[in-house]
């Protein structure tokens, strides 16, 4: 059982409990960090470094706890933490999302542009993701709707997206339903939860 007394979906991987909130969830949910040769916590954003892991929430919030002694009780020694860990991973992050995007552009799941995407919600397009940027004009992303079943995102720029697109910017950006587009979900989930401030907007200060 999860929080609220809901069934976990199987389907969601195997858990790991967060070393700050001390609660467990998918492992595909947190932030892995590793302790490095040199006793300084390393950003596992890929999931693939040797060592053992370190999960923690993908919240702001709770990677500053982390930083201020957690990760050292958790590996049960005495470690660095970089200055600029939080940012670093937000970069990480945000690079991994720009990937993802653009592998299902590639794939031919992806399209980008106002009438493109009002195309696709308009003619019944089985789209998974709608994307809109965070620097956008608020009035333009109002015209844009998220299908029943379907995920917003707003937590990347327009320069973020354009690298995505191959585009010097890009406002409005939808993915079809495919494996790609459910791992773009994921890690834009995480990102997410790192630009996020109080208030429930994102690091540009725009509402989500």
């Amino acid at each position: 059982m999860t929080r609220g007394g809901t069934k976990k979906n199987r389907d969601d991987g195997p858990e790991r409990r967060c070393i700050v909130t001390g609660e467990s969830q998918p492992k595909s949910g947190l932030i892995r960090f590793v302790v490095g040769p040199d006793n300084s916590v390393v950003p596992d954003v890929l999931g693939k470094l040797p060592g053992r892991g370190m999960y923690v929430a993908a919240d702001r919030a709770a990677l500053e706890v982390a930083s201020k002694g957690q990760f050292s009780r958790s590996a049960k020694q005495s470690v660095t933490v970089p200055e600029g860990l939080a940012q670093e991973v937000e970069r990480q992050l945000a690079r991994r999302v720009v990937d993802l995007i653009a592998l299902t552009r590639k794939a031919g799941l992806a399209v980008c542009g106002f009438e493109k995407v009002k195309g696709w919600l308009a003619g019944g397009e089985r789209v998974r993701v709608l994307l809109q940027a965070s620097d956008g004009s608020e009035r333009g992303k109002t015209k844009l709707w998220t299908p029943e079943g379907a995920r917003y995102f707003g937590c990347l720029t327009a320069q973020e997206l354009g690298l995505a697109f191959g585009r010097q910017s890009v406002i409005h950006g939808a993915l079809a339903t495919g494996r790609l587009s459910d791992r773009v979900v994921e890690e834009a989930a995480k990102l997410k939860g790192l630009r996020e401030i109080d208030g429930g907007q994102n690091a540009s200060g725009k509402d989500k």
